[in-house]
């Protein structure tokens, strides 16, 4: 019986971390876009980072708004593969 009720609660425990992974977006302001192809920089930095799902950059606006997987990925991890790539970044607001 002992037994039986460890692996429920193992169960339960790993099912409840698997429910509190959760698909994020973010919009970050992107600094130093200044030409056609530097929108398609951003994006390829910012889909190397693992767990990135989609990227859309907006060079009028300057900015690349990011969905990624919050368990793999961080916030931090995006702004500084812009900023390797040569375009600081910033958090500007999170799409709920």
């Amino acid at each position: 019986m002992k037994i039986r009720i460890l692996l429920l609660f193992l169960a339960f425990a790993v099912t409840s971390n698997l429910a509190l992974a959760a698909s994020r977006t973010v919009t970050l302001d992107v600094q130093n876009m200044t030409c056609a192809v530097c929108p398609i920089t951003v994006k390829k930095a910012l889909e190397h980072v693992a767990g990135v799902q989609q990227v859309k950059v907006d060079y009028a606006d300057k900015t690349a708004t990011v969905q990624f997987d919050d368990t793999t990925a961080t916030v931090d991890n995006l702004t500084e593969a812009t900023k390797a790539a040569g375009y600081p970044s910033f958090i500007r607001k999170e799409v709920k």
